[in-house]
């Protein structure tokens, strides 16, 4: 049976235009009329500490899949009396971010506990309609669009309890509700696996490529070639007091004509300091990217247009962390905790990015790492057309995993 509105809200449902075409079974309400409390946490910020005697929910607090505890902190008896008297929130109320940057989200009340709320959040309490079916409207296109347009001002992120109050809702006879919520339950579910999956599969994705690199610095990624100069021989043209080595016991089945060196004996390094960046006000109109060899890689880019690395291909080695990153386009550099290696000319500096980019040295002190530690490192050298063909091997490999990890965030 479909609800009808009550008496008190006549008068507003009779001047209500409805945004779209429902069921002839279904009913235009106001959610006043499908709940017995609207209401939020407190309005103060009382004392909450990581132990206590009540949990203490805020925004943080609130996902889509429920209440998450980790990062939650509590308040003592006294002060939860007080907030609990106000909303009393139960288990399958509805809670809602009504302010900041995640105003929108909305949760279904999945603690046999009682917690204490903060203002931030709304507490709705279902009557009369599917806690769920209410918790999936809340959650449509169609109910956060309609929120955003009753936000007033640029910017602002917050929803009043008036306005909530305000708002309509299509509600379906109660067993189609249920039949409703059911569906939803099951696509859901199957769109979590679906996301987990994704997850593991990039995961996967990202150890082959590390598995790939393994294979290619041990020779076996490439077919080998006997025509190919060996590369003592090429080595000792490069630099004649390279240390090569032929045999060693990490590398047990280096193939015939590769060899050993240490990194230093290949490369050069230099100090940063001439392009570290002096003004650290950055924007996307400006052309000059200003980089660091860890993750984020460009921080920015600035204006400046002295001092600019112009050298490249360079590798960019962070001393402390030894993360390290190939870099093709003039850059500045943040600070001074790195070196711009330079490869000696008649080797492919791609490849020797290449080995960099699987070899850290993680210590338990913040110290610098090239000079001492890095450099003594032993790579694996092939001849200098086999290192070619191990790059475009890589990268063309590299190409369609990143097609796969791309395609799986569309």
């Amino acid at each position: 049976m479909a609800l009808s509105p009550s008496a008190s809200y006549k008068s507003h449902y009779q001047q209500f235009t409805p945004p779209f075409e429902i069921p002839k079974s279904w009913q235009w309400v106001n959610i006043t009329e499908v709940t017995s409390k609207i209401t939020d946490g407190t309005h103060h910020s009382p004392e909450n500490k990581p132990i206590g005697d009540f949990l203490y929910i805020t925004a943080k607090n609130i996902k889509y899949d429920g209440i998450k505890k980790d990062s939650a902190t509590y308040v003592n008896s006294n002060v939860h009396t007080e907030i609990y008297s106000r909303c009393n929130p139960e288990y399958g109320d509805i809670l809602y971010i009504k302010d900041g940057a995640t105003a929108g989200v909305v949760a279904i009340n999945d603690l046999k506990v009682p917690f204490s709320l903060l203002s931030s959040v709304a507490l709705i309490k279902p009557l009369g309609i599917l806690n769920r079916y209410l918790y999936y409207f809340l959650r449509s296109d169609f109910s956060n669009s309609s929120i955003k347009k009753s936000m007033k001002g640029v910017g602002i992120t917050r929803i009043t309890l008036r306005q909530i109050e305000e708002w309509n809702i299509p509600v379906p006879p109660y067993a189609e509700q249920e039949r409703i919520v059911k569906i939803l339950d099951n696509y859901f579910s199957i769109l979590s696996y679906l996301e987990w999956n994704i997850d593991t599969l990039q995961e996967s994705i990202h150890n082959a490529k590390s598995k790939i690199l393994d294979l290619a610095m041990q020779g076996k990624l490439v077919p080998q070639d006997p025509a190919d100069e060996p590369a003592a021989d090429m080595l000792r043209r490069i630099n004649p007091e390279a240390k090569i080595i032929t045999d060693n016991p990490h590398y047990p089945q280096l193939p015939d004509n590769w060899v050993l060196v240490p990194l230093e004996d290949i490369t050069e390094y230099e100090q940063p300091q001439p392009y570290i960046v002096q003004d650290t006000f950055y924007s996307d109109t400006y052309t000059i990217p200003v980089l660091t060899a860890g993750k984020s890689f460009i921080l920015g880019y600035t204006n400046e247009d002295f001092g600019v690395y112009e050298n490249v291909p360079a590798i960019i080695f962070d001393d402390f962390t030894t993360d390290s990153k190939l870099v093709e386009f003039h850059f500045k550099v943040k600070s001074s905790a790195m070196k711009i290696i330079q490869v000696k000319r008649g080797l492919s500096i791609e490849y020797v990015a290449m080995f960099m980019s699987t070899t850290r040295l993680i210590g338990e002190t913040h110290k610098r790492y090239w000079i001492s530690e890095y450099s003594k490192i032993l790579i694996p050298i092939p001849p200098l057309e086999e290192q070619n063909r191990i790059v475009e091997k890589v990268n063309s490999i590299y190409c369609e995993l990143d097609k796969i990890i791309s395609a799986l965030s569309e």
